[in-house]
């Protein structure tokens, strides 16, 4: 039961999945492509992600972690986020598990927040692209407001959130182990 429980959702998108097909049987093959084709692309991305963050673990001490990003690291803790956010490769998706290997290593959740926010919206191949394409001042006006906007979601996250709340995040995430 607990199992059912625990895969629910996909489950549930299984049977939708399933019923996407009886009912209309071109857009479930659609669909089913589209799949594949996401579940190639994880196949590819995700292993060298999970040697990286496995090599992070080892590599780095966990005192070094919490010098330069963790709770008294100050702006440069927010800043180095920021640089590692940005420099990253791989889909969003795969900043989830980055985000957990830096909770392990007792990174601030503020310096996590601002890590995916970096991810999500100032890649350094987005902000080339951006350059060449649009024009220098393009890309410098979307990337100071993507700064400022990820400050912002960080800090209003940060706060509205408790501190025990906080805590039970990084608790389950020690017991992914």
């Amino acid at each position: 039961m607990k199992l059912l429980k625990r895969y629910s959702i996909a489950l549930a998108a299984l049977l939708l999945f399933g019923l996407l097909f009886f009912y209309n049987r071109d857009l479930g093959q659609e669909a089913s492509g589209t799949i594949l084709m996401s579940l190639k692309e994880m196949a590819t991305i995700l292993p060298p992600v999970f040697i990286l963050l496995g090599l992070l673990d080892v590599w780095v001490p966990r005192g070094t972690m919490v010098k330069y990003m963790g709770k008294d690291s100050g702006v440069m803790g927010a800043v180095l986020a920021f640089v590692l956010g940005s420099a990253a490769a791989g889909p969003l998706y795969v900043s989830f598990p980055v985000a957990a290997a830096l909770m392990k290593k007792d990174v601030k959740f503020f310096n996590v927040l601002i890590m995916v926010g970096a991810w999500s919206s100032a890649k350094i191949p987005m902000l080339i692209f951006e350059y060449s394409s649009l024009g220098p001042r393009f890309m410098l006006t979307r990337l100071a407001l993507s700064i400022l906007i990820v400050i912002i979601i960080a800090l209003v996250l940060n706060s509205v959130m408790k501190d025990d709340e906080v805590r039970e995040i990084y608790r389950k995430v020690r017991e992914m182990e």
